[in-house]
Parts: C-alpha cells; structure tokens; sequence
C-alpha cells in the first residue's frame, strides 16, 4: 500500500478519534499541514500522491507521527504547533500562558471601537500571552501600551509576541528594548523607523512588567485597563477538558471559591489608577455578567454595560469611572 498524504491524514484522524478527540479529523489536518509546511490547495493537489523516498519527507512523515502522538496525550495543538491566531495576528504560546481564544477578540473590538482614532495609554493585567495589549498595541496604533503578568514566564512569551508583531508591522523598523535592571522586573519593547528611513524617531512602545496586579504601579494612572483575569471556580477546574485542566497554566485559570475573586480585587483598585473618565474593560465567564456589573457600580463605575461575543454568550463587561 503507497504512503499518501490523504493516507497519512486517514492514519492521525483514526488514531486522534480513540484518544477521545473532539475534532480528531481537523486537528489531524493541522498536523499534517505542519509536518509537511503545506496547505489545503496544495493537499487537494497532491494528496493522492505516493510520498517521495527522501530524507526531508521522511523526517515529515516522522514529526507528523510524533506530533499525532503528542495530541493524542491531550496537549493542546497549539502547544504543539507553538502558536495560534488571535484578531488576525499570530502569537507564539507555551504552557506558560493561555491560549488566546475567539472570545477574548470581543474585548479587543470593542476596545479598538470605542477609541478608534484616539491614542490611550493602555494597561493590560494578567496579559499572558499579551495578545489582548498587543493587539491594541498593533491594530489600534496606540503608542503607549503596558503589559503587566505575575509570571514571568508568561511575561517572556508576551515579550517574544510584542517585539516579532512590532517587526511584523514596521518594516523597516528598529526594535529595542531596555531591561531596567531593579524589582519588580520591567522591560520597554520600542519601536521606530528604521535608519535611512523618511521619519525618525519612536513610534510605538509596549512596557512589560512584574506585577501582581496594580502593585508595581504606584503613581500610575491608564486611560483604559483591560484584563481578563483567572475567572473559572477552584471546584470547576477538575471538570475542565485534559487540554485545559492539565496543560494550561493554574495561575492563570483559578478565580478562587466562586470565580470572582480578581474581579473584586479590580473593581476596588482600578480608580485609583484611571485618569478621569477612564474606562475598564473584563473579560467574564459566560454567567458572571450581572455580578462583575454589580462589582463595578459599588466601586463607582458609570455606564456599565456587559457585551455578548459571537455565540451571543456574556463576555465583556465595561465600566468607566468619573472622578
């Protein structure tokens, strides 16, 4: 029997199938496609075809199995490819940090809606990745963008994700970035046009920094926070699916007794670091809508207003504070 594309795809899908995999035939496919560095047209092209007897296709072959292997063990295909795409950017993620999900994008838009044209000064907490920050960062142009994570694991990915994104979107351009050697720990991601280039001079920089949430900002004050903070109850968490409950970081996931714990910390704490008539925006769980709303009008907020995300499910609530 020939060794083909289609039958390689046959032979991950069946074998994802009896490791309980939801979508064991498309996952197989984004396998395959990573294996071989290939697409859906040149598949539908070739896929028939006997694979060459050659080294390069055999090492292929090879990865395509282990990585069969390794997303039948439940680790999430984007560990195992070591990326996803997120509001059309693609960020590079680890067990580090959280996947950045389709949900999530409903924060971003509503963000890049409500300051389109303007140019806050932007805090992201429990950024993780940094797709939520850098992506503001990137597709709204704002030139003043921090992101702030009590891991710094996590902070090394958004690093890698801001500095790739910014030489992404610059070109030509000139990346620096500046360690400022103290605690907590704080890099400065800049970027500007390139030597040689029509304009000088910086054009956009993203700040990373250690911190459990505001506690490395004293004196500091935003025109929008954004943060989608661990929001999942402790005794929900053993429920999740193997690719969540075991290989996404904790940290990250845990809201505590009743899944509420970061938002009240939030609530209390953001107006005293929002410039006047600044805006917070949260990403929630699905059923938390009226009670972050409720978090936020105790602490103050005005015009609190909770957004669906695509399936039509509460995801965003958003709350300005007058002072």
């Amino acid at each position: 029997m020939k060794l083909t594309l289609q039958a390689l795809w046959n032979e991950g899908t069946e074998r994802l199938k009896l490791s309980g995999i939801g979508e064991a035939e498309l996952d197989a496919k984004y396998l395959l496609f990573e294996a071989f560095h290939t697409d859906m047209v040149h598949f539908l092209m070739h896929r028939n075809d006997e694979v060459k007897d050659e080294d390069s296709v055999k090492r292929a072959v090879a990865d395509y199995r282990a990585m069969i292997e390794k997303r039948s063990e439940r680790i999430p295909l984007q560990h195992i490819t070591g990326s996803r795409e997120f509001m059309g950017l693609e960020f590079s993620v680890n067990e580090h940090v959280l996947i950045p999900r389709q949900d999530t994008e409903t924060l971003v838009e509503q963000v890049l809606k409500d300051y389109k044209g303007k140019n806050p000064v932007v805090l992201d907490l429990c950024t993780g990745s940094g797709c939520i920050g850098v992506s503001l960062s990137i597709l709204g142009g704002f030139s003043d963008v921090m992101l702030a994570d009590i891991s710094l694991e996590a902070l090394q990915v958004a690093e890698k994700n801001a500095r790739e994104l910014m030489q992404a979107k610059w070109n030509p351009v000139r990346v620096t970035a500046e360690y400022r050697e103290e605690k907590p720990w704080r890099l400065e991601v800049s970027a500007g046009l390139a030597e040689g280039a029509d304009e000088k001079g910086s054009v956009q920089t993203i700040t990373l920094a250690e911190s459990d949430l505001f506690s490395a900002f004293s004196g500091r004050r935003f025109d929008v926070i954004v943060s989608n903070p661990p929001y999942i109850p402790s005794r929900v968490i053993e429920e999740l699916e193997p690719e969540v409950r075991d290989h996404e970081p904790r940290l990250a996931l845990d809201g505590m007794a009743d899944g509420l714990y970061f938002y009240r910390r939030l609530a209390a704490e953001c107006g005293s670091y929002l410039n006047p008539g600044g805006t917070v925006y949260f990403e929630i769980g699905y059923d938390q809508g009226q009670a972050v709303s409720g978090l936020l009008r105790e602490a103050g907020f005005r015009g609190v207003c909770v957004y669906q995300d695509a399936p039509g499910l509460d995801r965003v609530v958003r709350g300005t504070m007058v002072l």
